[in-house]
């Protein structure tokens, strides 16, 4: 097989943010993929994967309830995953007197608030592992258990200076949190909140955004009114909103009043008559106290903030691994297209759409009645589109280190990370050709085909996820006509 194999650097890239990590991250980053459940069928990546922008990235999940099964795979959540990426970017839960409004925390309702660890990410970090409908570990112990047997064991104790500690009760709780720590240390690193975007690109002047992307960056700011709770550059204000959203008719958590808990309990006993309370089912946990230290009426907050959720990042917010594939929005996956959000956010007053879950408190000032053309509203989805992490410049800007050693008449193949497991692959064909363009790993054994068929001259890409794969390298290879080329990819856990 006739190989050009361009040039050596871009062969590192897939490890290149893994090198980055320090220690610490490292860690973190081994116990986010690990399947630290009971039984072990979940690791935190199972429902935040990095090639969707580290939320639920099972499309046939997502184009129905979009709520995610637990390790034991007859019980289900309430709520689609959010995005892990970014949260550590929130502020502790706190009230915002000017503003009169609560701000910050991490999960959709708040209740990760930061008071614990000091990091919202943190405290958000240590409840999964816990909860019975996700993975369903008996005890803070069973967790470090498994932690002090994996192959990284020695990594835990380079980054705490001890091996894990199953002794005391307080040396049990002090290890535990910091589990919290660790995954929130590689939860802020660069390869998770990696600001890689074409938006971050046309911020520092390097890339011009389309005509397209442009009117719909205006009117994000504009005429949309997006900006005025999701800002620049975390484009998320960390406040609660009640959008007026329908209930979502197939999320599986309305079927949890006949599937049990270990105690012989349903997990949802109001079944179907179950309505998410939101950020108000959170404040009515806490005691009278919080709110007289903050001069507040309990009973006014819990009311006045049912049916709320927190505002999420819209980076990422389109990033998938390709354009097909389906991602599911809003806190319960209600909707199933970014198009589908911006029709709902411009037309609910005045188009008939499902009645709100929770009729109070609706946001009625920002969205409802915006007046935008449907070629307005697909604006702003193209808008939204360039703020996913992982963009490459095109294929001309790639290629340019090439320009004085390949020819104009031979084609070009070059293979970026764009993502933590996922790769764009960008190629060039001097004239219209039979294409293919296929993976094999290092037996030789195609294993994957992403192209093949006819294509115009001219510059292609495609995105290739290498979720799945066991570790080790492969070779992206691309056949235009009489030609071959082939490119190695380094696969990482």
């Amino acid at each position: 097989m006739k190989r050009i194999l361009l040039a050596a650097a871009i062969l590192g890239m897939a490890t290149a943010a893994q090198a980055a990590l320090n220690p610490m991250e490292q860690l973190g980053k081994a116990i986010f993929f690990d399947k630290i459940a009971s039984p072990d069928r979940q690791s935190c990546a199972d429902c935040h994967g990095p090639n969707v922008g580290w939320t639920g990235h099972v499309g046939g999940i997502n184009v129905t309830g979009g709520v995610y099964r637990g390790a034991v795979p007859q019980r289900f959540g309430n709520r689609k995953p959010p995005s892990s990426a970014y949260a550590t970017q929130a502020p502790l839960f706190h009230w915002d007197e000017a503003e009169g409004v609560f701000v910050g925390g991490n999960f959709w309702d708040g209740r990760a608030t930061g008071y614990h660890l000091g990091n919202p990410a943190a405290d958000q970090a240590l409840g999964p592992f816990l909860n019975p409908v996700e993975q369903n570990n008996p005890s803070t112990r069973a967790v470090l258990e498994q932690i002090a047997t994996a192959k990284y064991a020695g990594l835990w104790a380079e980054v705490w200076g001890a091996p894990v500690r199953l002794g005391t009760p307080a040396e049990i709780s002090e290890d535990y949190d910091r589990i919290g720590l660790t995954i929130a240390a590689y939860e802020a690193s660069p390869e998770v909140n990696a600001f890689s975007s074409k938006f971050d690109l046309y911020e520092r002047g390097e890339v011009d955004l389309t005509p397209l992307e442009e009117q719909g960056r205006q009117l994000f700011e504009g005429k949309g009114m997006c900006a005025a709770c999701h800002p620049t550059p975390l484009f998320t204000d960390y406040t609660y909103d009640n959008l007026g959203a329908p209930k979502n008719p197939r999320n599986p958590f309305y079927g949890m009043d006949r599937v049990f808990l270990d105690d012989g309990s349903p997990i949802n006993p109001e079944g179907g008559a179950w309505i998410d309370p939101g950020l108000g089912g959170f404040l009515a946990s806490l005691p009278e106290s919080y709110f007289t230290e903050l001069g507040l009426n309990k009973a006014d907050q819990v009311a006045g903030n049912m049916g709320k959720f927190k505002v999420p990042t819209l980076r990422n917010v389109d990033l998938r691994p390709d354009p097909t594939f389906p991602k599911a929005y809003l806190h319960n996956g209600v909707f199933k297209s970014l198009k589908e959000v911006v029709h709902f956010y411009n037309t609910r007053d005045v188009e008939p759409w499902p009645a709100p879950e929770v009729t109070e408190n609706i946001n009625v000032d920002e969205l409802g009645n915006l007046g935008l053309t449907d070629a307005e509203e697909d604006a702003i989805v193209a808008f939204m589109a360039t703020l996913s992490d992982g963009y490459v410049p095109e294929l001309p800007m790639m290629m340019a280190a090439h320009e004085a050693t390949v020819t104009a008449t031979q084609p070009l193949l070059a293979v970026r990370a764009a993502a933590p497991g996922l790769h764009r692959v960008s190629f060039r064909l001097p004239a219209e050709t039979g294409v293919q363009v296929a993976v094999y790993n290092v037996a030789g054994r195609r294993i994957r085909t992403l192209v093949d068929g006819t294509l115009g001259a001219g510059d292609h890409a495609i995105d290739w996820s290498s979720e799945g794969l066991p570790p080790g390298l492969y070779f992206v290879s691309l056949k235009a006509g009489a030609t071959q080329i082939s490119h190695k990819v380094l696969v990482t856990r």
